[in-house]
């Protein structure tokens, strides 16, 4: 029993990955001096943003070096 393919439709799908275009897509245009400044300001203002947050957060990350904290009575109990 011999399996027959059947027509498919839409079948350019299947065929699509094996397709080649002999069309070259235009040349991208350079940003103007505008768009290329807007990108480099945006740039600057998230890496600033990461490193201010880094900045202020390190003081809560880091664990004190000083000796211990005089514990109170109630911590200890009575004797």
């Amino acid at each position: 029993m011999s399996r027959r393919s059947e027509p498919v439709p839409f079948a350019f799908l299947a065929e699509a990955d094996t397709f080649r275009s002999n069309v070259t897509p235009p040349p991208r245009q350079r940003g103007s001096f505008g768009e290329i400044a807007g990108r480099w300001l945006l740039g600057l203002t998230v890496v600033a943003g990461l490193v201010g947050s880094l900045l202020l957060g390190l003081p809560a990350l880091s664990t004190p070096s000083g000796p211990p904290a005089p514990q109170s009575q109630a911590s200890q109990g009575h004797r």
